[in-house]
């Protein structure tokens, strides 16, 4: 690109960077962000095209001011702590919507292969569960306790144990988005796949409506959530794949940072999750109606949270 293209095209953000930086006192957190985002990226790219230019020189002195200015020595305000999850999140989600639709029809295709393929074979779920399991499940079954594995041992230990292993699986989900966003449909399509094959399972054995109520009463937050954190490993890899006008670097710096906001804003969500499938889920004598209620409830916050909000908050900024 020749560098008088590069000037006209990029003016007019020069200048309302420059009143950015004029009035950094009275900017959120994400505006300034956003604009030390756009402004190293266009120094990046006049440092590599134009190295002795003045114009280089410019956005040099531009990056220098910002990033002073956001980095000086304050204390931050105590009310970050609520708008991070409040307005950021739900501002990545927005911009990562795509990414999360990908990364549910991933999830839903998948799922939907597990089960057509244990309804076509028996033992498929051995192939995915391995047969300790699948024969421990059985076993319970036969006890007339189906869902016993979901009664063992200490409360709160299993509750510790389950939330960190969902923490660490939606980290990997979104880690494997460095090996572009393949990687990480990849695992998602394996996680489906072992739901689909789980829970066709239990229909097969004409437990259905109750593993239905036992397994989704975490499972909504649970696998809400691992598809979110698809959807952060998606868009990393995508910041990887498709560039577009930055450079591959900056473009994969940008996408990273972006999804790692969207894994981390998963966290209360899988603890909350691991809270339920530990203290919870092993009440299977509580009325259906109770335990049907819980998980609308958890369907209306991951609706609201991850779809509804982003909206809201993505409208305010337009407004």
């Amino acid at each position: 690109m020749k560098e008088i293209l590069f000037i006209r095209r990029n003016i007019d953000k020069w200048r309302n960077l420059e009143t950015v930086v004029e009035n950094a006192a009275t900017e959120s957190p994400d505006v300034l962000a956003d604009a030390y985002t756009d402004i190293t990226s266009d120094l990046a790219f006049a440092q590599t095209h134009y190295p002795h230019s003045r114009i280089t020189l410019y956005l040099n002195n531009l990056t220098s001011a910002l990033h002073h200015t956001i980095y000086q020595n304050k204390r931050e305000k105590w009310s970050r702590l609520i708008t991070y999850w409040t307005r950021e999140v739900p501002l990545t989600m927005y911009a990562a919507r795509k990414a999360l639709l990908w990364s549910f029809l991933i999830f839903a295709v998948s799922v939907m292969i597990g089960s057509v393929s244990q309804w076509h074979d028996a033992d498929f779920v051995r192939l995915i569960l391995g047969n300790g399991y699948v024969d421990m499940t059985l076993e319970n079954i036969a006890k007339g306790e189906p869902m016993a594995v979901y009664d063992g041992g200490d409360e709160t230990m299993m509750f510790l144990g389950i939330t960190v292993n969902n923490i660490l699986v939606s980290f990997r989900i979104f880690v494997m988005g460095i090996f572009t966003s393949v990687m990480s449909g990849l695992l998602l399509f394996m996680n489906g796949v072992m739901l689909g094959s789980f829970q066709t399972f239990f229909f097969q054995q004409s437990l259905g409506a109750e593993s239905m109520l036992a397994i989704w009463l975490h499972g909504t937050l649970e696998i809400s959530a691992v598809i979110v954190a698809g959807a952060a490993g998606i868009t990393m890899g995508n910041g990887w794949l498709f560039p577009g006008t930055y450079s591959r670097l900056i473009s994969f710096k940008r996408a990273a940072v972006q999804g790692m906001k969207i894994v981390v804003g998963t966290v209360p969500v899988f603890v909350l999750a691991g809270f339920i499938e530990g203290f919870i889920t092993r009440h299977t004598e509580w009325p259906d109606g109770v335990r049907l209620t819980l998980i609308l409830l958890s369907l209306a916050f991951v609706v609201f949270y991850y779809i509804f909000l982003p909206i809201v908050q993505n409208s305010k900024i337009k407004e």
